[in-house]
């Protein structure tokens, strides 16, 4: 993946910049890399300070903190995937003999499980890794501070556990995992568990002068899973296209469309940030997922936009200061709102299928109007007719079934229903019976007709 500018306005790139200049010098960061994805390409990247006495490039290293969750996440979701591990099954299944067995996996993914928010001190970002040689050296007296499920309560510690239980199952270190099964599929050669040259080196600076002091970059250890990973932003732009639309090589796409939904329920009413598996997610006008990090000396975001296919990166190395999260989030708009996404170009089908062609049209639920639509490989999308009726859409599975993809009938099953001489009756939905005139045949609906049918006025 190369450096394109090119790909963008000359307006564009130059917002870009100056975005990214402003940044550097309002958050007072050594130096700060910033980069923008569209539809899997790196278009642009630019560097503002110094490392080692250049200015950095997408190929610097930078300490990315919580976004090594993100890489986590996706490790437990390829063995959810192989039926090597549920999500909803207890850590105890796949990792015996901790103080927090009963603890779901899912929950552990998505910050719900109720476990403590930190390890017991010392504090663990800023101590090596073997201080902790042994898992319970992770959990205190007391690991869990809350009802699983009841509430979003960020957990570093549980991320450690869920790369122990990586490791447990896989045979070797979460560290080599990532590497065999996500790492070197992708291209991503420079992300690794310790810092590669070239690489920036971690600072804090002092909140009243300008000047600089060096911070530790130990080895976390078991708590690696949380925060140890170092990388680019030229590879964090792969990572990107991964998170947005799924690989093949390494995670499906309704895998990760599954990560990015929220995980828990909102806080304090509004939704104003939420949590899928591995995943921060970012409501508004722009939905935004992805994950910030921080570690001593660095801060590091990856946002992506699904409907705009764009991806941003911000890194910095200065522990406090920078706001790197708005700098991504504002990056990736710069673009969006300078140049309009284009729509893939409209093609029909490669072949029709007959008996799947006949079950498109109008449908009704009761007397709801719907549309069924034809899609490509087989799927179908359930469309409203009326404002307030459920839509979803359905992929094909072996047993001449369909599952929903979204909204209220995720998970549901669509089966075509049909006669003793084989012509379709109505669609299953659930149990939801689709008829293609409203009640009728009559004979299908639960519960009977009113034999009298339809009539004019009030009964």
């Amino acid at each position: 993946m190369s450096d394109t500018p090119e790909n963008l306005l000359p307006e564009t790139r130059a917002a870009l910049l100056h975005r990214l200049a402003r940044g550097q010098v309002d958050g007072r960061a050594p130096s700060m890399v910033g980069a923008v994805v569209r539809d899997g390409r790196l278009v642009w990247s630019a560097g503002r300070g110094l490392v080692d006495a250049a200015p950095p490039t997408a190929d610097t290293q930078y300490r990315i903190g919580s976004i090594s969750k993100t890489f986590l996440a996706v490790l437990v979701m390829r063995l959810r995937d192989e039926g090597r591990v549920d999500l909803a099954e207890p850590l105890e299944t796949y990792l015996p003999g901790t103080a927090a067995g009963d603890c779901r996996v899912g929950d552990l993914l998505a910050h719900t499980a109720g476990l403590a928010s930190e390890t017991p001190p010392p504090w663990w970002e800023r101590v090596p890794g073997h201080v902790r040689p042994e898992l319970p050296d992770v959990l205190g007296p007391r690991p869990v501070e809350h009802r699983a499920g009841a509430r979003f309560h960020y957990s570093n510690p549980g991320y450690a556990l869920l790369g122990a239980m990586v490791g447990r199952l896989r045979g070797h270190p979460w560290s080599e995992a990532l590497r065999h099964e996500v790492l070197e599929p992708l291209g991503m050669t420079r992300t690794t568990l310790l810092p590669q040259q070239p690489h920036a080196r971690g600072w804090a600076v002092h909140p009243w002068a300008d000047v600089l002091l060096p911070e530790p970059a130990h080895d976390a250890g078991l708590m690696g899973p949380a925060g140890q990973l170092w990388s680019t932003a030229a590879d964090l732009a792969r990572f990107a296209g991964l998170l947005a639309e799924g690989d093949d090589r390494v995670l499906a796409t309704e895998t990760v469309a599954e990560m990015r939904r929220p995980a828990s329920p909102p806080e304090g009413g509004a939704w104003t940030a939420g949590y899928g598996l591995g995943l921060q997610l970012q409501p508004g006008a722009r939905p935004l997922a992805g994950h910030t990090g921080s570690m001593p000396g660095f801060l590091a975001t990856l946002w992506f936009s699904q409907d705009d296919g764009l991806a941003a990166v911000a890194l910095a190395n200065a522990t406090s200061g920078p706001a790197v999260s708005t700098i991504a989030a504002d990056l990736l708009g710069i673009v969006a709102d300078r140049e309009h996404r284009l729509p893939e170009s409209w093609r029909p089908l490669p072949d029709v299928d007959a008996e799947l062609l006949a079950l498109t049209g109008p449908w009704y639920w009761g007397a709801a109007p719907l549309a069924l639509r034809l899609r490509a490989d087989r799927h179908l999308e359930l469309v409203a007719l009326r404002a307030g009726t459920r839509e979803s859409r359905f992929r094909p599975a072996a047993d001449g079934t369909w599952t929903g993809l979204d909204g209220y009938y995720a998970g549901e099953t669509l089966r075509v229903v049909r006669g003793p001489a084989g012509e379709v009756t109505h669609l299953d939905l659930g149990s939801f019976v689709l008829t293609r005139q409203p009640y009728a045949p009559s004979d299908v609906i639960p519960g009977d007709v009113d034999p009298a049918g339809w009539r004019a006025g009030q009964g």
